[in-house]
């Protein structure tokens, strides 16, 4: 009768074990999923870290380079040459590439955010671009240099 008794504590003590290995498992588990969560931040916040970064680069070197074409684009007006033309053409090609967009605002709303109001003529309109001085451009949809404008003043 002994050996009986002694079976079933066993396997009673096998039971209270299993238990505390599942709770134990369960433990280590959600410790995993955690960690393993942090890993994937980490990983996402290093990544737009390095996006951000490249975006501020081509954003310093285009401001560097904007006067240059600025000044092609004067030239062009003055010198009527097919290569000239094909030199602005190219550079226009590779902005785009990198992801800079000329912003479009004449004859739209003045937009402070996109644009500087350099000179005020009369209009028909109150706010109106009249006309770009200096072209402005955007690094994906951001402003990088907000153009130069004169803005209309209504006669009123």
């Amino acid at each position: 009768m002994d050996g009986k008794k002694n079976k079933k504590q066993v396997q009673s003590f096998k039971g209270e074990d299993v238990k505390k290995l599942k709770e134990e498992l369960e433990t280590q588990k959600k410790l995993y999923l955690r960690a393993l969560a942090d890993y994937h931040n980490l990983e996402k916040r290093i990544n737009e870290g390095k996006e951000e970064e490249s975006k501020q680069a081509t954003r310093r070197i285009v401001l560097r380079l904007l006067p240059f074409l600025d000044n092609l684009e004067k030239a062009e007006v003055f010198v009527k040459d097919a290569g000239l033309g094909m030199i602005k053409s190219q550079f226009y090609k590779i902005l785009q590439e990198e992801g800079i967009e000329e912003i479009d605002i004449q004859g739209k709303q003045f937009d402070p955010e996109q644009a500087e109001a350099v000179d005020i003529v009369e209009g028909q309109e109150e706010n109106k671009v009249a006309d770009v001085l200096q072209k402005g451009y955007a690094l994906s949809g951001k402003v990088i240099r907000p153009a130069q404008v004169r803005v209309t003043k209504s006669k009123q």
